[in-house]
């Protein structure tokens, strides 16, 4: 970044310092339990660590790239895990209707939209309300924080991203191995009794195994990954950005 270079930290800048028509990255996490060794903001905080990245990474790669980094929306849609204290969930209709006004408000200033999003709970509200917005015209879509071959729930892949990203928050003597099961075979009870139904401990994964070393190079896949998709443009009918080459 050159010194005449607006910062990628949107919040931090005067309005008179905004670049043009910036792509404008919008971190989308949560707040919810993740397990006994990890903070409640993990999601948040992966989402935020991998749309700066993103925003570096683009900047580095395209020099004239106006890219501006939004504060983290907090309050999604964590339903499945209301049965844990700490959960705070605004659930999916109320964040649908969150989405769809800010990004009329953002647009009004800004070039394209994404959502760089790290809650699953948050899927289907981001491909409601981001196909309302391109129907309307939006220069919108969203993109996943989802690291191939990861486990589901603070296990190995999201314990091992936060020992890179704040090791001071995360405690590993209370880490312990949870319900190890394949999501998609836990899916039927979570839908009906929630995280707690298949995990006492909120837990879906290994957290035992995680690595700041592996955090770190997860991180680094996903920014890749990420800064890939947005570079390609091309999105499914759910607004979700595609991995370069392959086609709607």
């Amino acid at each position: 970044m050159t010194e005449s270079e607006p910062a990628a930290e949107l919040a931090a800048l005067p309005w008179t310092q905004l670049p043009e028509r910036p792509l404008v990255l919008i971190p989308l996490g949560s707040l919810e339990q993740h397990g006994p060794h990890l903070p409640l903001d993990t999601d948040t905080a992966v989402a935020s660590a991998v749309a700066h990245g993103t925003a570096t990474r683009l900047r580095r790669r395209l020099p004239s790239a106006h890219v501006q980094v939004a504060p983290p929306i907090v309050y999604a849609a964590s339903g499945e895990h209301q049965s844990f204290p700490g959960t705070m969930s605004i659930g999916t209709e109320a964040l649908r209707f969150v989405l769809v006004e800010l990004v009329r408000s953002v647009a009004l200033w800004s070039g394209r939209i994404v959502f760089v999003n790290a809650h699953g709970g948050n899927h289907g509200c981001l491909s409601g309300a981001v196909g309302q917005l391109v129907e309307e015209g939006r220069d919108v879509a969203w993109v996943p924080c989802e690291p191939e071959g990861g486990d589901a729930h603070a296990g190995h892949t999201e314990t091992s991203l936060m020992l890179h990203l704040a090791p001071d928050r995360v405690d590993m003597t209370r880490a312990a191995k949870g319900n190890t099961a394949p999501l998609g075979a836990l899916l039927p009870s979570i839908l009906a009794g929630g995280i707690a139904a298949v995990s006492p401990s909120g837990v879906l994964g290994d957290p035992t195994t995680a690595t700041a070393s592996e955090g770190a190079r997860l991180l680094a896949a996903l920014v890749a990954d990420v800064a890939g998709r947005i570079a390609y443009g091309r999105a499914d009918a759910r607004g979700r950005l595609l991995p370069a080459g392959v086609r709607a």
